[in-house]
């Protein structure tokens, strides 16, 4: 019990983590993990574009690795649909699965 007596140990053994500074915490150690989006030059884009177009065409089942700040995801299906306005493509996956996926997300198709 003298230990906490002296010097600082009444207040150090006292500390408490409210639920709002731990949650406040766990996103800045989260944020910190975060990544930058790799700069893709012209000749991959090509390559992205061409087996999109491919896909399209001949109904065939193309792997797409999309971006995310912490984990890229690879995405496998047929591109049903290429939106041009709005620079997506709708990745049919299976039976009721499909995602629309922006252009710029993609980092290399295969």
């Amino acid at each position: 019990m003298s230990k906490k007596l002296e010097g600082n140990g009444l207040w150090e053994s006292s500390r408490i983590i409210i639920p709002e500074h731990k949650e406040a915490y766990l996103r800045l150690m989260k944020d910190r993990q975060r990544r930058g989006k790799p700069e893709l030059d012209d000749q991959e884009v090509q390559l992205i574009e061409q087996a999109l177009i491919e896909s399209y065409n001949t109904r065939t089942t193309v792997t797409l690795l999309v971006f995310s700040p912490f984990d890229d995801t690879a995405m496998t299906g047929v591109v049903t649909s290429i939106n041009t306005a709005r620079r997506e493509v709708k990745l049919f996956r299976s039976e009721d699965d499909f995602s629309w996926i922006k252009l710029e997300d993609i980092i290399s198709a295969g």
